[in-house]
């Protein structure tokens, strides 16, 4: 299931534009913390999905009964662009464990690019609700990378939940034919038509990596 939150209106449209915003965007503390707000935008809308089970809360005058969340989540982020979009996560959906995945750019001598996992970091995911935070999912390949990687270790989850701020429509498509949809759901606050050689979207935001933590060698 693709999940398109601007198709209606709503606070996380602001958050994205400061994150678009060339002059905006070169406060590195603001566009941390934009992130942050999206991933917790986004966390918000896929806290509507999870389980839920009616539990007695005893308050200082009496008993409460109230619905709430029984699903055991994992949140996941690939680093370094991830980060913040991960603490917005928790921020949220407090009581998660969390996961890392740390990959690179391969490139072949015909210039041809492969995402290689270096390091997986995760709890047990078995049965679990996983969610997936990426900043851009431009071509799909690093999420497809991520995802496999950390069921490869971790073991599979009951749903994983994929997070993006903005997607390609190439890396919509490439995650509807590479991942198990029907065990899985992208949420994207926003889709763009284009993208660069160098597989930058357009018109995106740039590198979320280097706008958050700096230029890297």
């Amino acid at each position: 299931m693709i999940r398109i939150l601007d198709e209606q209106n709503s606070i996380l449209s602001r958050y994205v534009a400061q994150l678009r915003d060339e002059v905006i965007q070169r406060d590195p503390m603001r566009f941390r913390r934009n992130l942050e707000r999206a991933g917790e935008a986004i966390a918000y809308e896929i806290s509507k999905t999870l389980n839920y089970k009616q539990q007695t809360v005893v308050t200082p005058l009496g008993e409460a009964e109230m619905m709430l969340p029984s699903d055991d989540v994992v949140v996941a982020s690939i680093l370094r662009a991830g980060i913040p979009m991960h603490n917005g996560v928790l921020d949220v959906i407090d009581n998660a464990d969390s996961a890392f995945v740390s990959a690179f750019r391969k490139y072949s001598k015909d210039g041809t690019m492969k995402i290689v996992p270096e390091q997986v970091t995760t709890p047990d995911l078995t049965g679990r609700v996983l969610i997936i935070v990426d900043p851009m999912l431009a071509t799909g390949a690093s999420i497809e990378t991520a995802y496999y990687a950390l069921l490869e270790k971790g073991g599979v989850p009951a749903h994983t939940h994929l997070a993006a701020v903005i997607s390609s429509t190439d890396g919509i498509e490439y995650v509807r034919k590479h991942l198990p949809m029907d065990h899985v759901t992208l949420w994207t606050a926003a889709v763009d038509e284009e993208m660069t050689v160098k597989s930058y979207i357009v018109p995106g935001i740039g590198d979320p990596g280097d706008l958050a933590y700096g230029k890297k060698l």
